[in-house]
C-alpha cells in the first residue's frame, strides 16, 4: 500500500497527513524499534548523557567548599555600581560641591558592602568590584573628615590668635 517508495513504513503506520509520508527519509519501524530496545550481548552498549545508572566519572569531595554556590558567570550589579560610584565620586564635588562626592562615597560603600553579600550567596563575579568600590568610598570618606577636622582646627587656631592680639 505503499504510495511513493520513499518511506516503506509511512503506509503502514497510518500517517493522517499526506504530506508527512515522504519526510521520514529511510526510516523505518524496524530501524525505530531498534532505538529503544537492548543491543544484544555481544556488542557495546550506547551511553546517553544523564541516563546512566552510575556516575561515569567521580566527583572530588570538597568540604571546604560547602555552603558556597557555584559561578554563574554574571557579574552582579550592585559591585558595578560601587566600582562607579566610588571612582566618580572625586568629581561629585564639582556637581554639588561640599556633598556630591561624599554621596557617592557613601552609595560606593553601601552598595559595595550589599553587593558583597548577594555575591556570596549567588556566586556571582565581581567581588573585586564591590571591593575596590568599598575602599574607593571609604577612603574619600575619610579624607573628607580628614579635611573637616583640618578646617575646624584651623578656624579654632586662627582664632585664638586673633584673642591674643587684642
Amino acid at each position: 500500500k505503499e504510495s511513493s517508495g520513499a518511506c516503506p513504513a509511512a503506509g503502514r503506520v497510518g500517517f493522517a497527513d499526506a504530506a508527512m509520508k515522504g519526510n521520514l527519509g529511510s526510516l523505518s519501524l524496524s530501524t525505530l524499534a531498534a532505538v529503544s530496545q537492548t543491543p544484544p550481548p555481544g556488542q557495546p552498549q550506547t551511553r546517553i548523557a544523564g541516563q546512566e545508572s552510575a556516575p561515569m566519572t567521580t566527583i572530588p569531595n570538597t568540604p571546604e567548599l560547602a555552603g558556597r554556590a557555584t559561578s554563574t558567570g554574571r557579574t552582579n550589579t550592585m559591585a558595578i555600581i560601587s566600582l562607579i560610584a566610588g571612582a566618580v565620586s572625586v568629581f561629585g564635588h564639582l556637581a554639588i560641591p561640599g556633598l556630591g562626592g561624599g554621596a557617592l562615597a557613601i552609595v560606593a560603600i553601601a552598595t559595595g558592602l550589599i553587593a558583597r553579600g548577594e555575591i556570596k550567596r549567588s556566586g556571582e563575579q565581581g567581588m573585586w568590584m564591590a571591593t575596590v568600590g568599598i575602599v574607593l568610598g571609604a577612603i574619600h570618606v575619610a579624607l573628607i573628615a580628614l579635611i573637616v577636622i583640618v578646617l575646624v582646627a584651623a578656624v579654632f587656631f586662627l582664632g585664638s590668635l586673633a584673642l591674643l592680639h587684642h
